[in-house]
C-alpha cells in the first residue's frame, strides 16, 4: 500500500525482473527454483501454478469447454486464432510489405 502507481518495488535476485505485488514475485520464482507445487491426482505430473493443472485435468476429464462456434474445433490456445480463419480478420500488417499477417503474439 502507498506504491505509485506503475511502481515494481520487488526484484527478482535471479535475473533483475520486477513486480508490483509479492505475490507476483513469489510466482515467478517457482522458475528459477524450479518448484512444481500443484501435482496431479490422477497422472502425478506436477505444475508451477494451478491454472495450469486446472487446464490439464480436462486431459484427463475429457472437457473441452472452449469451441469454435463455426467448425467446432477445441483448441484453446489457438481459438482466437483461429477464429479469424473464419473472419478473415488481419490484425496487423507487415511495415514491409504492408500485408495483413497474423502476428506470432496474438496466436496465444
Amino acid at each position: 500500500m502507498g506504491e505509485a502507481p506503475g511502481e515494481r518495488p520487488h526484484l527478482c535476485l535471479e535475473c533483475g525482473k520486477t513486480f508490483r505485488l509479492i505475490s507476483s514475485l513469489k510466482k515467478h520464482l517457482r522458475i528459477h527454483t524450479g518448484e512444481k507445487p500443484y501435482p496431479c491426482t490422477v497422472c502425478g505430473r506436477r505444475f508451477r501454478e494451478s491454472g495450469a493443472l486446472k487446464t490439464h485435468l480436462r486431459i484427463h476429464t475429457g472437457e473441452k469447454p472452449y469451441s469454435c462456434s463455426d467448425c467446432g474445433t477445441h483448441r484453446l490456445q489457438h481459438l482466437k486464432h483461429h477464429q479469424r480463419i473464419h473472419t478473415g480478420e488481419r490484425p496487423c500488417c507487415c511495415p514491409l510489405y504492408l500485408q495483413p499477417f497474423f502476428p506470432v503474439c496474438t496466436v496465444f
